[in-house]
């Protein structure tokens, strides 16, 4: 039996422009950290445990109080109307049919209120300016739509370099009205709106103080840096190295989770992307101390390929994969996954 999943990228390679697609793939630099990413998950092995009773089993998690039907979640993309017309309002639908939560990139091409109205769980992927008070209109439009929480990037003080190999950039044939529909007019232009390259502990206390909200840091590789966040007051700590899209040869995410998680204890939750495309790796990201896996690249391959109903199906195939995993390892579920589970 063929595996749909496998073949999203290449399916999604026919379908979108070249340089949409080169935009999706590519990461930082030669790419190398980009391309270790799958890799780095595939090369864990499992110690299944038996005599164990699955009779019943839960693929369900709890992300900052709230329920959902797998650990898996849709991490923030940009462009995702390059990749269907429908962009996040599409994407939306399908993780609300499927009991999935949802990061919005704040220079998402689909309006807040729109992506709210599908009735999905969000929360708000953002940036912080170099003047801080500058982004606070799109932060409230947010709290407004019923963000349930602000992820602050972290790793991002300048955007990495990406080679186009001397092809079309995406930039030249992208649509205006598929980037920062939130922004209002000037919004997101001028020096005060570059990225911040002094962020600090304190712009975490800053963010849950201007939104009210659950602040989550994203972008950590390090233990000491997922202390500082949780010092600061960080309700989550995302290990994440940006895809493989800022620091090329950045460590993977794999490999960094665990010490992450470590260092962060039960002070905070732990999440983790980079690479995560298969049930059995969201089974190895729980093992090494992840409470959810946010998947990047492969929704929105499913999203340029089929729409709404491809999003569902990849969703709903990864639950079935994790469910079965669950079973063959003697697992009940995937908050109850123990370290020694893997080899």
């Amino acid at each position: 039996m063929d595996r749909w999943a496998d073949s999203l990228e290449q399916l999604a390679r026919e379908v979108l422009p070249a340089p949409v697609h080169r935009y999706f793939r590519q990461g930082a630099g030669a790419g190398v950290t980009a391309s270790e990413a799958v890799a780095a998950w595939d090369r864990h092995r499992f110690l299944p445990r038996v005599l164990r009773d699955v009779t019943t089993v839960t693929t369900a998690v709890r992300l900052l109080g709230t329920t959902y039907a797998a650990p898996f979640a849709i991490a923030p993309t940009t462009l995702q109307r390059a990749a269907h017309p429908e962009g996040e309002v599409a994407m939306a639908r399908a993780a609300a049919a499927t009991g999935t939560l949802m990061v919005v990139a704040s220079n998402a091409g689909s309006s807040f209120a729109d992506i709210a109205a599908t009735g999905v769980d969000w929360w708000l992927q953002v940036y912080v300016p170099e003047d801080r008070p500058v982004c606070r209109p799109l932060l409230e439009r947010a709290v407004d739509a019923g963000a349930r929480a602000v992820v602050l990037t972290a790793d991002s003080p300048v955007v990495s370099t990406r080679y186009d190999g001397g092809e079309e950039s995406v930039w030249a044939s992208v649509d205006p009205t598929w980037l920062r529909v939130n922004f209002t007019e000037g919004d997101g232009n001028g020096p005060a709106h570059e990225k911040a390259a002094d962020l600090g502990p304190q712009d975490v206390d800053w963010l849950h103080a201007v939104t009210g909200l659950p602040v989550v840091v994203k972008g950590v590789l390090r233990p000491d840096d997922a202390r500082r966040c949780v010092g600061a007051g960080a309700a989550g700590v995302w290990v994440s190295n940006h895809g493989g899209r800022q620091l090329d040869l950045a460590a993977d995410t794999a490999a960094c989770l665990p010490r992450v998680a470590g260092a962060v204890g039960n002070n905070a939750e732990v999440y983790v992307d980079g690479g995560v495309r298969t049930g059995r790796h969201a089974l190895t990201a729980a093992a090494l101390g992840a409470r959810a896996a946010f998947l990047g690249r492969l929704p929105l391959y499913a999203l340029a390929v089929a729409g709404e109903e491809g999003v569902t199906r990849l969703l709903l195939d990864l639950r079935a994969e994790l469910e079965e995993c669950l079973r063959l390892t003697g697992c009940a579920s995937p908050s109850v996954v123990p370290p020694d589970l893997l080899d």
